[in-house]
């Protein structure tokens, strides 16, 4: 046996990687930190459970006694939500195009990802806060902040598709002769389009439950009667509420695997 064979027979199959285990250490002695730095402890936990089931006991049965009001505000959520989608879906595709690394040159590509990334930065509910203050109370301001928490998810994945797409079709369309605008339609557009659909179908989704928390904060819709309910200690009212976003969360959920179903 040479002894390079007895070496490698006696190298250890399975090494210790010490830096990994030093990671794991330092998170948890942090988590531990943490967890002590912030004052939770079983007592909180114990008492917040009872609190918990109290509120529960007093949800049921829920109350759709006030039917119109509530059907008021998921009306005005919903309309919040379609619209910013709409608007967010229709901004995004150039944005998302002018993104793409793989179709626009670095002076083009860098200020169109800035802006997805200025537009990701900060929470729906953040955003809604900035535009109440700007635009004052109701539905405009929750169509504002979706419309922005729309670009910067759409343009974003949008623009990631496009970058993931074969290059070849791009190519054999160019050389027919083909213009910019028959390029993007002949060549790009049929490769992302199914991906596409899927990410509008899930924006609409997710607004749909974040037009409920913007309007916790004065942006419109459902959640400023569900904030004023939990203010009343009204909790058979907010069962009820809450029993319909989530029957229209669902509906949502359904539609969108229709939709997907279509365009594959």
């Amino acid at each position: 046996m040479t002894p390079s064979s007895t070496s490698a027979a006696k190298r250890d199959p399975f090494p210790v990687n010490w830096w990994t285990r030093a990671l794991w250490a330092v998170a948890l002695a942090y988590v531990v930190y943490a967890f002590g730095l912030l004052d939770l402890n079983w007592d909180r936990m114990v008492a917040g459970m009872g609190h918990g089931g109290d509120m529960l006991a007093r949800m049921v049965p829920p109350n759709f006694s006030r039917w119109s009001l509530l059907l008021e505000g998921m009306l005005e959520s919903l309309e919040i939500a379609v619209l910013a989608s709409a608007v967010g879906i229709l901004l995004s595709l150039p944005i998302g195009f002018l993104a793409a690394r793989n179709m626009m040159p670095p002076w083009i590509t860098w200020p169109a990802r800035a802006l997805i990334a200025i537009c990701r930065s900060f929470h729906p509910v953040i955003v809604a806060i900035i535009f109440v203050k700007a635009v004052g109370f109701g539905a405009l301001a929750g169509i504002l902040a979706l419309i922005v928490a729309s670009i910067g998810f759409i343009a974003k994945l949008f623009a990631e598709a496009i970058e993931e797409i074969s290059l070849k079709q791009v190519e054999a369309v160019r050389a027919t002769g083909a213009s910019f605008g028959n390029v993007i339609i002949f060549s790009v557009v049929p490769q992302v389009l199914a991906r596409f659909v899927g990410f509008a179908t899930y924006q609409i989704d997710s607004n749909l439950r974040n037009s409920t928390m913007v309007g916790i904060v004065g942006a419109g819709g459902i959640g400023g009667t569900l904030f004023s309910a939990f203010q009343r200690f009204d909790y058979d009212f907010v069962a009820a509420i809450l029993i319909s976003l989530i029957a229209v969360i669902m509906a949502g959920e359904y539609l969108s695997i229709w939709v997907k179903e279509v365009f594959k």
